[in-house]
């Protein structure tokens, strides 16, 4: 399920605020005792990260758990370039989850879908990602005060659409930062003048 990018989140009682953590978005499948980890884009996590695979392996056979891997600092911050640099401290947040135990739950709301999640908990470095309690302003304040980059706002009764990006599921990013890629350089040197080349030869 795909988030829709806003520059104002929704909120009240039909709505639930998450962290919207800088890391890779990835599908925990769990079939046949075997489990695999795989990315948004399909690609294969499994191999790379063995520290929550071997978590997941507590799961029910036959589950599928939608989460984000995730990097932190030794502040506890998401970090993103810890990520690719193969972080030691490396994390999944499990945010909902679409088969349990071979039984199909996109069809149930979110609220439920939590909270069976919920009732399953791992051990780290898997973690369930917590719903925010607090007004929308006050969220949007301390989001910006830790650095954190945005703020993921979900109708509490929306059913689990894979692939769709319906506006059920929302995006807003607080803190914005720029990446820039500096470069040095030399000028060329200057090749000598050939003995004869003022006359032309």
């Amino acid at each position: 399920m795909l988030l829709l990018r806003t520059d104002r989140l929704p909120e009240g009682g039909g709505w639930l605020h998450e962290v919207k953590f800088d890391g890779y978005r990835a599908l925990a499948i769990k079939s046949g005792g075997q489990v695999r980890l795989r990315s948004r884009n399909d690609k294969d996590f499994t191999k790379r990260y063995p520290g929550v695979v071997a978590a997941l392996r507590e799961l029910p056979d036959e589950t599928v758990i939608d989460g984000e891997v995730v990097a932190l600092d030794a502040t506890g911050k998401p970090m993103f370039s810890l990520l690719q640099n193969g972080s030691a401290d490396v994390h999944f947040y499990a945010f909902d989850v679409l088969v349990l135990a071979g039984r199909d739950v996109t069809g149930e709301p979110l609220v439920k879908r939590r909270e069976l999640l919920e009732n399953h908990a791992l051990p780290e470095p898997v973690r369930c990602s917590p719903v925010l309690e607090a007004s929308l302003s006050d969220l949007v304040q301390s989001i910006r005060a830790q650095g954190l980059e945005g703020l993921v706002a979900k109708r509490a009764n929306s059913r689990y659409e894979s692939g769709q990006r319906s506006g059920a599921w929302m995006k807003m990013r607080v803190n914005r930062s720029q990446e820039f890629i500096i470069g040095a350089g030399r000028p060329p040197r200057r090749r000598p003048a050939r003995r004869g080349a003022a006359k032309g030869v």
